[in-house]
């Protein structure tokens, strides 16, 4: 039954309603379905028009443009009523907006990113509709919600209601498929943290604009720089003279020597192919990672130098300003369930702000009585690895404090490191209790054995070979193949660790992170025995990056739902306000920063216990003015 609550009047395909019966039904109710329907994608701009919930025999439908929702707040907020919708970070920003905060939700669209995750497939509502009830959804209704004004239509009533009872019966179907596969624990944590990527959508993130466009003027008069160097390189080559314009048009108000004469526009990858080609490389393309190997250049390595500061110039100069909303706040939008279970973030992608602090820095709280508290944990995929492996020598060196790198690599060096120390090493300095302290040192030799190895240990969690170490060291594959092998000899339970991984994915088809979430990523190109060289090689490296990227990822999802927990349970002044891989920054008011920054890194701390449960995994926390690295 559909009940309309708005203004009276005559509805053949419904009843009428009132918010006071709309209230009174739903707080009797375990379950609930929940949709709205506004004016626009972006909450800063468009307005909600239409709230639906209920169930499958009850369906109320709400003009929001005339009716009060307050009244359902504490349906919406119960944490006893649990509330379906798809893609609930977008209804929960409306919402928010409204004064209202949801709790205890399952989202449909996030359910079907968990039981399908690394499958390439649509999870929009109206394809699992149709895929799970055999039901096709109108198309043409769909999109007359965007821009609607006046009253609303049957059509349209009838689609909102029966969107609430669509997403009850796949709920249904899929928390049958959920338990079935042991992941009953991820599909909370996913659903929880989904709330919490939805604070932070809404929060957003300040920005000193008159910073940002100073940085902006500098790296675009930096890559104009660069550009020039490019050219007078080009100059300076006989074998390159065929990119030198040999007659070009003069202009009475230019004088000669101020027209460019390259014939090279260095932002178009196939003329920079073309200039390579004639340069001697042997390469199909002018990626990073192809002409990395080639940095020792002086040529190659401004190249690329060029192409870093001409991102800066371009995706975070002026253009990036348009990104700010009305309030001087730039807000993203998160992707919650990558291959691996990280998240990504677009319009813009605020996880890719440059790692330099004069960037990070221009990002503030927007109030000078509110100031960063932000949180990371100290070597995560590190101490995941150790976790995992069991390896002596990585545990022991993680719970004593010792640098895990210069250890590692003092067993694979082994006499060569001992004879790289300099006098004043402080890896072979003695601490208080007279042990060693096998601490990160200055000698310029163990500086770069220590790189090798930092290389592998990292690279472990990307399941890096020696082609792509090659590439990383600027050495030969050879001698990334024999570097390998003699890392795996000083550390075996790694190399089984690993191996077990592998083996795993090729026989099942599919590899999980820890438990106790236990995520699952399928592999859709195994086909068993018949799976193609290829693709098993593929598979092996995803089966040995994804336990350890996906644990990862678990824990900060953990972490966000436990800080957020916080802070509406207790009223807290803070707010999450944006996260990278493994790190959450929040505001607080000034007065309270220092209570919570203990607060905040006990629970980052108390997030890595389900995964780590031996406390191996810290987390440094720290107060700051602006955003930080």
């Amino acid at each position: 039954m559909i009940k309309f609550v708005g203004n009276p009047r005559l509805i053949d395909c419904c009843g009428v309603g009132t918010i006071t019966e709309a209230v009174e039904y739903c707080e009797s109710k375990s379950i609930l379905g929940v949709d709205t329907e506004t004016t626009g994608l972006n909450f800063m701009e468009e307005e909600m028009t239409m709230l639906q919930i209920g169930d499958g025999d009850v369906q109320f439908v709400i003009d929001t443009r005339a009716i009060d929702i307050s009244p359902l707040r504490k349906v919406l907020e119960s944490k006893h009523i649990k509330k379906v919708l798809h893609n609930v970070t977008f209804d929960y920003k409306f919402l928010l907006k409204n004064g209202i905060r949801l709790e205890n939700v399952w989202d449909t669209m996030l359910a079907s990113q968990v039981l399908n995750c690394g499958k390439k497939m649509s999870h929009k509502l109206n394809n699992l509709v149709f895929s799970q009830l055999h039901i096709e959804m109108s198309k043409e209704v769909r999109t007359t919600f965007i821009g609607h004004t006046g009253e609303f239509s049957e059509s349209q009533i009838v689609y909102g209601a029966k969107d609430v009872e669509y997403l009850l019966h796949l709920q249904a179907i899929q928390t049958k498929h959920i338990e079935d596969l042991d992941m009953v624990m991820l599909m909370q944590l996913e659903n929880d943290a989904a709330l919490a990527y939805g604070d932070i959508e809404f929060n957003g993130i300040g920005l000193d604009i008159p910073a940002w466009k100073k940085l902006s003027i500098i790296a675009e008069n930096k890559r104009v720089e660069m550009e020039l160097t490019l050219d007078e390189y080009i100059n300076t080559k006989p074998t390159l003279s065929t990119f030198v314009a040999r007659e070009f048009q003069t202009d009475m108000f230019i004088e000669d020597d101020d027209i460019r004469k390259i014939e090279v526009k260095w932002t178009s990858p196939k003329q920079v192919l073309n200039v390579f080609l004639s340069y001697g490389l042997e390469i199909e393309d002018v990626n990073a990672d192809t002409l990395h190997v080639f940095r020792k250049d002086e040529f190659i390595d401004l190249y690329i130098k060029y192409k870093e500061q001409a991102k800066l110039a371009t995706s975070y100069g002026e253009k990036f300003l348009k990104n700010v909303d009305s309030d001087e706040r730039v807000r993203t939008k998160f992707k919650q369930i990558l291959n691996t279970g990280r998240i990504a973030s677009s319009g813009p992608n605020l996880q890719q702000i440059p790692a330099n602090n004069a960037y990070r820095n221009c990002f503030i709280s927007g109030d000078s009585d509110w100031v960063f508290v932000s949180s990371d944990y100290s070597s995560q995929e590190l101490a995941i690895i150790a976790t995992g492996s069991k390896d002596p020598v990585w545990l022991a060196a993680l719970q004593e404090g010792k640098d895990l790198h210069s250890v590692c690599a003092e067993l694979v060096y082994k006499n060569k490191w001992v004879d790289a120390a300099e006098d004043d090493c402080n890896f072979y300095a003695q601490d208080n209790t007279g042990e060693m302290k096998r601490a990160k040192c200055n000698c310029k030799q163990h500086k770069k054995l220590r790189t090798n190895v930092k290389s592998i240990n990292f690279g472990l969690a990307y399941g890096m070979g020696p082609m792509k170490l090659a590439d990383s060291l600027l050495i030969t594959e050879r001698a990334a193949e024999q570097l390998i092998k003699d890392y795996f000899k000083a550390f075996p339970s790694i190399e089984n660790f690993l191996r077990n991984l592998g083996t795993y994915g090729l026989q099942t088809g599919h590899i999980k992170t820890y438990a106790p979430y236990r995520r699952m990523r399928w592999f859709p190109e195994w086909k068993g025995y018949d799976t193609s060289q290829k693709e098993k090689g593929k598979i092996k490296r995803a089966s040995m990056n994804t336990p350890i990227q996906g644990s990862g990822a678990d824990m900060c999802k953990s972490a966000l739902t436990l800080v957020r927990d916080y802070i509406h349970e207790h009223n807290y002044p803070a707010k999450i306000v944006m996260t990278v891989h493994d790190q959450i920054d929040t505001i607080v008011r000034r007065d309270k920063a220092d209570e919570w920054c203990e607060i905040f890194q006990g629970i980052m701390e108390q997030s890595t216990l389900e995964i780590i449960p031996s406390g191996l995994l810290k987390a440094d926390t720290n107060v700051s003015e602006t955003w930080e690295k």
